[in-house]
């Protein structure tokens, strides 16, 4: 089985993912399944469509697809995608579980804030009461 695969994305009442077509074995057989959904690829929602606007993002592999029909307009994000890691693989699902049932965490960027000259930049000084002090009588 193939590691590419052509995707939609888009918005309806949530944020989806389709999958178009699964298991390619080649980029050149995902872009050219790509290219022929561009044509043909409609949502699950029931268009009735007067006109389809197809537009290639400089990449190349990315197309954007605007139908207009007849009382709604809908985008959708055609792309291919390779798979680069498979849990169910023994030795990636042996590196994926520990002991404690956590998964390991890379080195790399934290999400704090770098301390500046004098300490760390997220705490209020002492003596001040913060924004609300700033605030006019009956806010």
């Amino acid at each position: 089985m193939g590691h590419w695969v052509v995707i939609a994305q888009y918005t309806s009442d949530v944020y989806r993912t389709d999958f178009i077509r699964r298991g390619l074995e080649t980029k050149a057989e995902a872009l050219t399944a790509l290219r022929a959904a561009l044509s043909t690829y409609v949502p699950s929602k029931n268009i009735i469509e007067k006109r389809r606007h197809v537009y290639r993002f400089a990449d190349q592999e990315t197309y954007l697809v605007v139908i207009k029909g007849k009382l709604t307009q809908w985008e959708c994000t055609l792309r291919v995608a390779r798979m680069v890691v498979d849990s169910t693989d023994p030795i990636v699902a042996e590196r994926a579980q520990r002991d404690d049932g956590a998964a390991e965490v890379p080195d790399g960027p934290k999400d704090t804030m770098p301390p500046g000259p004098d300490g760390p930049r997220d705490q209020i000084p002492p003596g001040v009461a913060g924004p609300r002090d700033r605030m006019p009588p009956g806010f």
